[in-house]
């Protein structure tokens, strides 16, 4: 797993260097917002309709729903505890529940699964955003940042995530998968060379979204939590209630590490939405990403 998380440091290392030398002028914000806007409408529906068409989908994924959640609300009321005691101000206690109770189970967690278990493992983190890390962050998340942040304009309908291009391709995958139709060879080629980009673009982007004019010293007492909880505790819990599922080893291993991921990099976006602490927000997912790649090896071999 070393080799692997070292390549694609590499590639994320290629981003942040976007970051650092803009060439040909372009921004890192720039090319991260061209990046991101293909692979959300293009790449990543196509991988998510050529995987999840021929997954196992039944029980394994009601488990996998399950476990995505149990460990997201764990993530947000210890968060809140934490905030809470220590009298967080609204701000930084948004921003600090989004990263420490979202990992990134697609951008990050999709590579690494599939790096590490193979093509089968992009099922998994497939699963888990789509039908647990997703759904909650899009209205439970929503509503957290509204409530400690700002909202000045009408409310967006709740459940608006529905008609994205990944959710969209997710729900014809399942209705194709459960009737048995099959895909024609075709249709499957077309997606397996869209399916193909996505990984070196989400590592890609990943570097680009890591800002290193937020990591100020000022903000290290309200980063611990956010590595302790989402790195050291969420993992622990997950071993835990692994026990209780009824998969195989292989998927309950890869379902651990990928819910054991950083914070997700979506998180910025509501920050700015709705006025959070943006820059501590962008200082939790730049550390946590680099921890990760001293946390997850560790957690690999405990599993």
């Amino acid at each position: 797993m070393s080799t692997n998380l070292i390549q694609m440091a590499l590639i994320m290392a290629c981003g942040a260097g976007w970051r650092l030398l803009s060439p040909g002028g372009l921004s890192a914000d720039h090319a991260r917002k061209v990046l991101t806007t293909v692979v959300y409408y293009l790449f990543l529906p196509a991988m998510v309709l050529e995987v999840l068409w021929s997954a196992d989908i039944g029980l394994q994924s009601i488990e996998f729903s399950a476990f995505g959640i149990s460990a997201i609300v764990f993530g947000l009321l210890i968060t809140w505890a934490v905030t809470t005691l220590f009298k967080f101000n609204n701000p930084q206690k948004g921003a600090l529940l989004l990263a420490s109770s979202f990992p990134n189970v697609t951008y990050l967690g999709l590579p690494v699964l599939e790096q590490t278990f193979g093509r089968w493992a992009r099922s998994v983190a497939i699963q888990l955003d789509y039908f647990a890390a997703g759904p909650l962050l899009f209205t439970i998340g929503i509503m957290i940042a509204r409530h400690y942040g700002q909202d000045d304009d009408k409310p967006k309908f709740i459940l608006s995530f529905l008609t994205t291009p990944p959710f969209c391709a997710a729900i014809l995958a399942v209705l194709l998968n459960v009737n048995d139709v099959p895909a024609p060879d075709w249709l499957l080629g077309m997606l397996l060379k869209l399916s193909a980009a996505v990984v070196p673009l989400m590592l890609f982007s990943l570097g680009l979204a890591l800002r290193w004019d937020s990591v100020r010293w000022r903000n290290a007492p309200y980063i611990v939590p956010v590595v302790v909880i989402r790195l050291l505790l969420m993992p622990l819990l997950l071993i835990y209630l692994a026990q209780f599922l009824t998969m195989d080893d292989q998927y309950r291993a890869a379902a651990i590490l990928d819910l054991a991921m950083p914070s997700m990099v979506l998180g910025i976006v509501f920050c700015d939405r709705y006025r959070l602490d943006s820059s501590l927000y962008a200082m939790a997912v730049t550390v946590t990403t680099l921890l990760s790649l001293l946390t997850l090896p560790f957690w690999y071999q405990m599993l």
